[in-house]
């Protein structure tokens, strides 16, 4: 079964960048749609970016379009998501989930959770001066 793991959340001042990375293990991610959703204090958890099984196409919600990076690092089974020039609004649990049968969603634009089967415990992103 695959796990995903997390990493590099933190404190960071708006205009920053950090850079997210999902760890897979258990299996392989090479054959699933991965997705970054993200959760914001009282509110509900949205997707926020997705790359498709082959990693010819990425998608980004417009509030994060232009200025975070989804890719792949097939050697080392794991996800990236680079973001930049980030703003207090970004600050959220960030998560990394896992989806069989995902394409379809991700070429659509939409980030049905039901969708994504394997996800991680997410990690902290703080943005604030």
């Amino acid at each position: 079964q695959l796990q995903l793991v997390e990493s590099g959340g933190g404190l960071v001042q708006p205009g920053g960048s950090l850079r997210l990375s999902c760890a897979a293990s258990g299996g392989t991610m090479q054959s699933s749609t991965m997705g970054w959703f993200r959760q914001a204090p009282g509110k509900a958890r949205e997707g926020v970016s997705c790359i498709t099984s082959n990693g010819g196409y990425n998608h980004y919600v417009d509030s994060v379009n232009g200025r975070f990076i989804i890719f792949r690092d097939s050697v080392n089974n794991m996800v990236h998501l680079q973001m930049n020039n980030l703003k207090p609004e970004d600050t959220a649990v960030y998560y990394c989930a896992a989806a069989q049968f995902g394409d379809t969603w991700c070429y659509a634009g939409t980030y049905p959770e039901s969708d994504y089967e394997y996800w991680g415990r997410g990690t902290q992103v703080t943005v604030s001066s």
